[in-house]
């Protein structure tokens, strides 16, 4: 059940993208947005999205992206087959790094179904909490 957000004047219904959450102040996470969360996403006010893809990003998804000035950082961490180690770890050391930039907040992390993106900020936050230094 996804949660569905009228805004105050009633024009415009905001949905947010499935398995939608806020991370930490400034970092959400989802599955992959489509133009009926465009809505949803602009009231983020987002500077940037994190995609964990290989597949590229759609061209109406790019337009809006470019329309609110949000910019995409996109690593291609595969879900489905395994990846050598060191590959799997310099895309998602490299994503992090966006990730605790706070020049780059409030951001949004995403993959497909929001299983990628949970387990990275899941670690964000293990590294976040007991302070490793690992970059």
């Amino acid at each position: 059940m996804g949660l569905i957000l009228e805004t105050v004047d009633g024009d415009e219904v905001l949905v947010p993208p499935p398995n939608f959450s806020m991370v930490d102040d400034g970092i959400y996470r989802s599955s992959f947005p489509q133009p009926s969360n465009f809505g949803f996403i602009r009231s983020l006010n987002l500077r940037s999205i994190v995609y964990l893809c290989t597949e590229s990003y759609p061209d109406e998804n790019l337009k809006f992206l470019e329309s609110q000035n949000i910019r995409l950082f996109q690593f291609g961490i595969e879900g489905k087959t395994e990846p050598s180690l060191p590959t799997l770890r310099d895309a998602i050391m490299r994503a992090l790094k966006v990730l605790i930039d706070v020049r780059n907040h409030p951001v949004l992390i995403h993959c497909k179904r929001g299983k990628v993106s949970l387990s990275c900020t899941l670690l964000l936050n293990f590294l976040v909490c007991y302070d490793t230094n690992l970059f």
